[in-house]
């Protein structure tokens, strides 16, 4: 794997880190949407990915719903391996809000600005002031 794979999966991995202490902090569920395909179709080929996950949810669960998925309130997303100019994927579910980050320097870019752990507070406070969660 490339260099610069390498470093946007390291910086995946962190991320979701970010989001798994945020969802916990929020009252929000964290739920994994789907796996790479490079996983999902290995067969016997050895899997060198630092994780399975591809992309991830935010849900706001409901206590009076038996439903225990909740509604998606954030998308995250990576690119899978076979994509030449891979990056992370922040999306606003219903909205038109969304961020396209890139790998540099070991660590996350929202174009020239190094995204940081304070960045998605802020874009999650304001998802959950938009929806009223």
């Amino acid at each position: 794997m490339s260099t610069s794979k390498d470093a946007l999966y390291r910086s995946w991995l962190t991320l979701l880190g970010w989001l798994e202490e945020e969802a916990a902090a929020r009252g929000l569920k964290l739920s994994k949407v789907a796996d790479f395909p490079d996983y999902i179709y290995r067969m016997e080929r050895p899997y060198d990915l630092p994780t399975t996950v591809m992309s991830v949810s935010l849900n706001r669960l409901d206590p009076a719903s038996s439903d225990q998925s909740g509604q998606a309130l954030f998308l995250a997303s990576v690119s899978p391996r076979h994509v030449d100019l891979g990056g992370v994927s922040l999306r606003v579910m219903g909205g038109s809000k969304h961020w396209h980050l890139h790998a540099g320097h070991g660590e996350l870019f929202e174009g020239k600005r190094p995204f940081t752990r304070a960045r998605l507070t802020t874009i999650l406070d304001g998802v959950q002031e938009g929806v009223g969660a």
